[in-house]
């Protein structure tokens, strides 16, 4: 069942940026840890990010640290992706996900498996 609403993506040249944005019901939202994957063409879903319910506490997949940068608006119920100095190697479906099994915790899981709404995910291709 999907919960979640990606948005934002596209087709950008290397070295230029890109902000994703996703919508999330009240109940994948609320008090949760939200996070964005991604799954790159004949590769597995990786994690990129994820945020407190707070918007307090982040954390980053390490290669990726100083060019993407999660936030959320807790008044939109939205969590974003901004993306900068991106690279052919960025290219795939970005997916955002939210943790809604324990609520109000300050975790931030990296797992795939901890996360249990989605969305359909959006195109993020990176080319000349």
């Amino acid at each position: 069942q999907v919960h979640l609403a990606e948005s934002g993506g596209g087709l950008v040249q290397p070295g230029m940026s890109l902000t994703l944005s996703c919508l999330a019901p009240d109940d994948s939202f609320n008090g949760n840890a939200l996070a964005w994957f991604r799954q790159a063409p004949g590769s597995g879903r990786e994690f990129v990010a994820a945020i407190s319910w707070t918007g307090s506490s982040t954390t980053y997949a390490d290669s990726l640290k100083g060019r993407f940068l999660i936030s959320r608006d807790n008044a939109k119920n939205t969590v974003n992706l901004q993306m900068s100095n991106l690279k052919p190697e960025d290219t795939a479906i970005y997916y955002c996900a939210a943790k809604t099994t324990l609520r109000r915790t300050m975790n931030l899981p990296t797992q795939e498996k901890e996360y249990n709404h989605w969305g359909h995910g959006t195109q993020v291709t990176v080319s000349s």
